[in-house]
């Protein structure tokens, strides 16, 4: 990637993240952000990965709070046993347990899913939460993938087909499982390079994370369109959650970590207010049976153009069926 090219997605992303920070800010005076109105929900499962700081411990707490067993998959099991600990005291929730999974690691990922198999518990609700930012330096996953597509894409695209089966099961007509992907604003900025989307012909880290989040509605979209041809009981939907005050900053521009420190209270979301958008997708009534969406806030709205191209998300799906070696529930064969 030239130096002008890596410079103008850094532009890209930095204007769309100023856009949502001023809207933030807007909505902050006028009143405050929505808070999703969800009943209580006992008896049903939540993984959330990267449930151990930021935006996805907020939304285990979430989940938590509303009697739900919640399974934390993080790869820090320091922060998850503490996480976990917490959880529990805050909430008077037993049923909350942190479970090693890094997504940087495809044998990692299939660990996880075969012991929770082992366990015969349903899924209800998949967070696909965790994720890297704008790592400065192009880095790979322990299978050779760069870091934003390996983690924040890759992972997640192969834990939700290796646990579909399990979700599949424990919807039902009225009742659906869900699938949550959470993406950013910076995806209206992204491009899919689909030719190179390990970033080995230069990279760039803000066009590496954009490039992560679009290729995450690409693939909530295709995924639902799947789940829509088998009359599957299961939704798959995508949470913006807006710029939220979270670690996930510390690779950033300094004056965005400056703006954030002095003034974050007023134009960033908290954890909390960013896990609103999360617990809305995964239980909201009103969006039951209601799958390939975009939500920002507790509403619809659009995302880029581009997402919806049906010919981009089955490309994109089938690379990524070869890459996780991981067979296309439509064809149940990996794609050559």
């Amino acid at each position: 990637m030239s130096p002008w090219s890596a410079a103008r997605a850094a532009l890209r992303v930095y204007a769309a993240g100023a856009a949502v920070i001023l809207a933030q800010l807007l909505r902050r005076l006028l009143g405050g952000f929505a808070e999703p109105v969800c009943a209580r929900q006992p008896g049903r499962v939540a993984i959330v990965t990267g449930g151990t700081e930021g935006i996805g411990l907020a939304t285990c707490r979430r989940l938590a709070l509303l009697g739900m067993r919640v399974i934390i998959a993080g790869n820090d099991v320091t922060k998850g046993h503490q996480a976990e600990r917490s959880l529990r005291a805050e909430t008077g929730n037993p049923e909350v347990e942190f479970s090693y999974c890094d997504l940087a690691s495809m044998r990692s990922i299939r660990e996880f899913v075969l012991k929770f198999k082992e366990r015969n518990l349903p899924v209800h609700v998949l967070v696909n939460n965790a994720g890297v930012m704008m790592v400065p330096e192009r880095q790979e996953t322990a299978d050779g993938f760069e870091q934003h597509f390996g983690v924040n894409y890759l992972g997640h695209f192969l834990l939700t087909l290796l646990l579909l089966d399990t979700l599949e099961r424990s919807g039902r007509p009225g009742a659906h499982a869900r699938v949550v992907s959470v993406s950013s604003a910076t995806h209206y900025v992204g491009e899919l390079a689909l030719d190179d989307l390990q970033s080995r012909n230069g990279y760039s880290p803000h066009a590496a994370y954009a490039q992560s989040k679009l290729a995450l509605v690409l693939f909530t979209y295709h995924l639902q369109a799947l789940l829509d041809a088998r009359g599957s009981p299961v939704s798959a939907l995508v949470a913006d959650p807006g710029v939220v005050d979270t670690a996930l900053y510390r690779h950033v521009f300094w004056g965005t970590r400056l703006v954030q420190k002095l003034l974050g209270r007023w134009l960033f979301k908290t954890p909390d207010e960013g896990a609103r958008t999360s617990v809305f997708a995964a239980l909201a009534p009103e969006l039951e049976g209601a799958g390939g969406r975009y939500l920002y806030g507790v509403r619809e709205a659009r995302s880029l153009a581009l997402t919806y191209d049906r010919q981009l998300q089955r490309a994109l799906w089938a690379q990524s069926c070869r890459l996780a070696r991981v067979r296309d529930p439509a064809t149940d064969s990996i794609p050559e």
